[in-house]
């Protein structure tokens, strides 16, 4: 993958870094800068681009996907083109934060909030992994009442598809799928 933000300012590429509660570099990847609207800063990436898990093996994603960042948020969600069986993939964070504009970086909190395609509505999962990072890591009370809140805040906006999750995201994703990025 290179330096961090090599580069990245020229050719539109945003180095978007994951970490954990310990600082530890968690998923990775660049993405391509789509643009902004009233939900945040949209990220894209093609069908066949790789992220990693810490300082791991590139890993190939087969479905093209964005990325939205929203404004003082705590979450950041993933929206994935068919056939991949989850539509919608939000991770509960700290609300990402900008060192430079071509670097977005969060704490991940464990909680996950997703929609698979055939499913009736969203899930909650990773509550065992966030109990037990609570305790390791020490999240402060203020970090896990923010967290909780807001993967209960993503339940209620996802099942009622409002917001971001309305079906906004296919106009971004057809800038990486159909081959416009």
């Amino acid at each position: 993958m290179g330096t961090p933000g090599a580069g990245a300012a020229e050719a539109g590429l945003v180095q978007v870094d994951y970490r954990k509660y310990d600082g530890a570099l968690h998923w990775n990847l660049r993405m391509r800068r789509l643009g902004e609207d009233e939900h945040g800063v949209w990220l894209g990436l093609p069908a066949g681009g790789v992220t990693r898990k810490g300082h791991g093996p590139a890993v190939e994603l087969p479905e093209a996907h964005v990325l939205l960042f929203p404004r003082a948020a705590w979450w950041t969600a993933t929206f994935n083109a068919a056939p991949r069986s989850t539509e919608i993939y939000c991770d509960v964070t700290t609300p990402p934060q900008w060192p430079a504009p071509d670097e977005v970086t969060m704490v991940d909190l464990d909680l996950d909030v997703l929609l698979r395609r055939s499913a009736p509505g969203p899930v909650l999962v990773d509550e065992d992994e966030f109990a037990e990072h609570r305790v390791r890591y020490g999240y402060p009370a203020d970090v896990v009442s923010a967290a909780q809140e807001s993967a209960q805040w993503l339940m209620d906006e996802i099942a009622a598809a409002r917001g971001p999750f309305c079906g906004v995201h296919q106009e971004w994703l057809a800038m990486v799928d159909g081959g416009g990025a």
